[in-house]
């Protein structure tokens, strides 16, 4: 059982507390990146899990390597070229004020990746699961040639193909994430994404409450592009410090809703992640969709608590949360 991630990492700079971007004399220091965040949640509940990238060779990359490691992320199969690492400031967000990303990372050695650079046959080969996120074909290039390469050599092989939306508006426009997305739709296994990321991205449109939008949306998402498992997380509230959080999970014929859970807000950066890494994690692991879903809302709920890129959990605290303070999801 092994996992592979295609994603880029990058170099996180975060004034401290809540001190805005533009007041900072000091940073925090910290590396992640969506495809890296799954790695290390799922490397931390015990699933080998590898990350497929491409760093410069220089301190900065060495960095990002040895955090990598230093979470138990397999990093055999990054490549090192290119002149720097993709970059991105955070600021964090507190009452009514959001937080907000600020992205240094054109021309980043991940970035500049070419077709050829990865051998998908020699990487996936014995693997179990292979996950990306829109974000890597929203960096242009090659990248999404790359990505498709990848997907269509997991088809090939009968590796589970996982997609996260990860939509970003500051990477690229919804038409744009439309063309560039639909032809690798079909190649993909199970389908994460927020609520309204899918509909702007994709289109669909839906009304009414989410119970019954929700599932109208996955069956989209299931017919257009055969997708076998659609998860969808939603978020509800107008403080950045608290949140209502929830998500749907679809299997085409059967939908489930998870538990609503109250969230303080420490930090959100990399919480999808851990939802992600969540499901992954119970699905590999043979877990009953409900308990699959319950267990990847528990984790995502915790990131929330937790600084950083990295949701820093231990399985037990997960399934604490998932089973102690359990109620059976509902069924449709």
């Amino acid at each position: 059982m092994r996992v592979i991630a295609f994603g880029e990492v990058l170099l996180r700079l975060t004034p401290p507390g809540f001190t805005r971007i533009v007041q900072a004399e000091t940073f925090e220091v910290t590396y992640g990146g969506a495809e890296a965040n799954v790695c290390a949640f799922l490397a931390q509940m015990g699933i080998p899990a590898s990350l497929v990238t491409r760093l410069p060779l220089n301190p900065l990359g060495d960095a990002a390597l040895w955090h990598l490691r230093r979470f138990g992320v397999g990093t055999e199969y990054i490549v090192r070229g290119g002149e720097r690492i993709g970059m991105y400031f955070f600021e964090r967000g507190v009452s009514q004020r959001p937080g907000r990303v600020i992205y240094d990372r054109k021309h980043s050695s991940f970035a500049c990746a070419k077709r050829g650079e990865f051998s998908w046959e020699s990487i996936l080969e014995g693997a179990s699961w292979l996950h990306s996120s829109g974000i890597t074909p929203a960096l242009g290039g090659e990248l999404p040639g790359v990505l498709e390469e990848a997907f269509r050599t997991a088809r090939k092989l009968g590796v589970t193909v996982s997609f996260d939306l990860n939509y970003r508006e500051t990477l690229w426009g919804p038409e744009t994430a439309r063309a560039t997305l639909s032809p690798l739709m079909p190649y993909v296994d199970v389908f994460v994404g927020n609520e309204h990321q899918v509909r702007e991205v994709f289109g669909f449109s839906c009304n009414g409450e989410r119970r019954e939008y929700l599932p109208r949306l996955a069956r989209e998402l299931h017919e257009r592009f055969g997708v076998k498992t659609v998860a969808l997380t939603f978020r509800e509230g107008s403080l950045a410090h608290l949140s209502r959080i929830g998500a749907m999970l679809s299997s085409g014929e059967t939908t489930w809703f998870s538990r609503m859970y109250e969230v303080a807000v420490v930090e959100s950066i990399g919480a999808g992640d851990c939802f992600t890494g969540g499901l992954i994690f119970g699905m590999l692991r043979g877990f009953p969709p409900g308990e699959c879903l319950e267990f990847a809302v528990a984790a995502y709920c915790l990131k929330h608590t937790v600084p950083g890129d990295f949701g820093v959990l231990s399985f037990e605290e997960i399934q604490h949360l998932a089973l102690g303070m359990f109620s059976p999801v509902t069924r449709r």
